[in-house]
């Protein structure tokens, strides 16, 4: 079966749903490449809950996303598009706006005109009130915001000054400069109107990946706003707005503590979150929060559930949760008992797969994107109950699922320590001989090999060339237990990971189906600094493919964008201090021994690694 890169793509990408009122259909966004094959856009479809053929609302060449539903059935989205009476501009002028495309239908009708763009939105489900978040220049009026923006960029100096860290994050720079746009909390009616800038002083409150959650009576609306810790990193701390008052409290505040994006229940009495303490001496471990919004008491819950979840929704009688986890090498869907903490796993086990964005129906069933190794993304619905069978919905990235020429198995390795390594092995389907091996080690390295797609890292592409890839679950993944993460934290990545992924190594090299001669190692990010470290103590592997990888650690403090987060994941070990044995497992300190054929991936604008 011949499966190629431009094929893979070449697929349509389902990337978000959200559900009608009704429960009867979802909006789906679905990432495509447009006409000149250049970058990619996105449209909106109708998927109906019941299995009936799936409709497209939008097309063209914008982004049109993030869809959310308003409180009269109206579908509100993201979009760069233009106005039916308006000349395209430049491409720098394509900032997005919330449209809404109407419940009784017509055409799409823009809601916003925020000048530098809207970053995120919600409505209210049963209000008329809309919150969204979007860039601000301050003590600039509304109207001249863009041409003092482009007037800034053009005429403005170049030159960057910083009083605290992070100054950058993954791609991109942040800012200190008080002249410059910041995020701003907006508030409006749900047809755009009345617009208040909820935080006209914000400076970076909102600068890295804010969150918004709205109450569905419209009163209130809860957020993550970050502040530097002690650590030198930022805390992220759920606040609730009261929008009529337009005063604001803060919920759980403490230092060296994350919070994730706040959820609130049907009644608005409560609010779902995770909290992870930050820690030299141990790994982070996210616990499921509820807030009372009353009187602000907090209360964990499923603190024994050693997993990283990652709360979705509430059902509609306030009384579960609905959330996602690493397990085991998938991601299923779980439901948590808001009383008792009781965890439940709802999609069924031999189903396998990852799933996504879950949302709950009006009849109680939980929709989601679901995918597996051999498998796109789609749309799938199973019922809220223990060890429900997902049912597909629609298949709209048009691949065709490859359990006809590919197949996947998952097998364990006990390592040194007697701890067993999960592991994916994906080969051609019926193969006669043995096959040449990848070996794909993920990054993180508190992530994991999942049973789930991968755009960047995709094993049918090496599959369909004749390869066996093999997708292991070291120390430090996440879904095996909290102990198991313990086991990367600190200054050891070449430590005790190594000897698991060479027992899982040894393993593979033993099986009648892989020709132990012609095997290969690769990754990216953690994954990346492992191939390096490989390479620098075996000569086991034919060759190395190492992308946005890490070479030395006391180097990586000056460079990495969270330099703060790297000491804690080190340990809190000073790299100043004795730079040499900080570097005891860094490749750079032992690059002598390395023998092996490379090929190094980096990006420019990867301030990560």
């Amino acid at each position: 079966m011949a499966y190629t890169v431009q094929q893979h793509i070449a697929l349509k990408r389902v990337s978000e749903i959200a559900a009608s009122p009704d429960g009867k259909w979802l909006a789906v966004s679905v990432q495509r490449l447009d006409r000149d094959g250049a970058k990619y856009v996105s449209d909106l479809w109708r998927v109906p809950t019941n299995g009936a053929p799936a409709v497209q609302l939008t097309r063209g060449e914008s982004k049109d996303s993030a869809p959310q539903f308003r409180h009269d059935g109206g579908l509100g989205f993201l979009s760069n598009r233009q106005p039916n009476e308006v000349k395209p501009d430049e491409e720098a002028e394509r900032r997005m706006q919330i449209w809404l495309l109407p419940a009784d239908g017509g055409e799409p009708r823009q809601l916003t005109d925020e000048p530098l763009g809207v970053e995120s939105f919600r409505f209210a489900k049963r209000a008329d009130r809309l919150c969204y978040y979007a860039a601000v220049i301050p003590g600039v009026e509304h109207d001249k915001q863009r041409e003092t923006a482009t007037k800034r960029g053009k005429h403005g100096p170049s030159a960057r000054h910083y009083k605290v860290q992070p100054v950058r994050h993954w791609d991109h720079w942040l800012h200190q400069n008080p002249d410059l746009a910041n995020t701003h909390l907006i508030i409006c009616d749900a047809s755009g109107k009345n617009r208040v800038d909820l935080t006209p002083s914000a400076k970076a409150e909102f600068a890295i990946e804010p969150a918004l959650d709205v109450s569905e009576d419209g009163r209130h609306a809860a957020v993550t706003m970050q502040t530097l810790a002690s650590d030198r990193e930022l805390d992220s701390t759920v606040v609730v707005f009261d929008l009529t008052t337009r005063k604001q409290r803060v919920l759980g505040k403490s230092d060296c503590v994350d919070y994730s994006a706040p959820v609130f229940s049907p009644n608005g009495k409560s609010i779902a979150t995770t909290r992870a303490k930050r820690s030299a001496k141990r790994a982070p471990a996210p616990v499921i929060t509820i807030f009372d919004t009353t009187g602000g008491k907090a209360r964990r819950i499923a603190e024994r559930w050693e997993r990283w979840p990652h709360v979705a929704a509430w059902t509609a009688d306030g009384k579960r949760l609905i959330a996602t986890a690493d397990d085991g090498g998938c991601t299923p869907v779980f439901a948590i008992a808001a009383g008792s903490g009781a965890v439940q796993r709802i999609s069924a086990r031999e189903a396998g797969g990852s799933h996504s964005h879950p949302v709950v129906l009006a009849d109680g069933r939980v929709a989601a994107i679901r995918s597996s190794l051999t498998d796109a993304p789609e749309c799938w619905v199973m019922k809220a109950e223990k060890n429900s069978a997902p049912k597909p919905l629609a298949r709209l990235s048009g691949f065709v699922e490859a359990s006809k020429w590919a197949e996947m198995s998952s097998f364990n390795v006990r390592s040194t320590d007697g701890k067993p390594i999960q592991t994916f092995l994906v080969k051609p389907k019926g193969a006669k001989g043995t096959l040449p091996l990848a070996f794909w080690i993920h990054g993180g390295p508190m992530a994991s090999n999942l049973d789930g797609w991968h755009w960047r890292w995709n094993p049918l592409l090496l599959v369909a060339q004749g390869y066996a890839v093999a997708l292991p679950n070291p120390r430090g993944s996440t879904g095996f237990g909290q102990d198991f993460i313990q086991g990367i934290w600190g200054n050891v990545w070449g430590a005790q990971c190594y000897k698991d992924l060479m027992a899982v190594a040894d393993a593979l090299c033993k099986r009648p189906d892989i020709d132990a001669k012609r095997t290969m190692a690769m990754g990216g990010s953690f994954g990346g600094y492992m191939t390096n470290w490989i390479g620098t103590q075996t000569t086991r592997f034919r060759c190395l493919i190492t992308h946005a990888s890490v070479f030395t650690m006391a180097q990586f403090t000056g460079t990495t964008d969270h330099p703060a987060w790297w000491y804690l994941e080190m340990g809190g070990e000073n790299p100043y201090k004795d730079p040499e044995r900080f570097d005891r497992y860094a490749p750079v300190q032992h690059v002598s021994k390395w023998k092996t054929p490379c090929l190094v991936i980096h990006g420019e604008k990867d301030y990560r690694c």
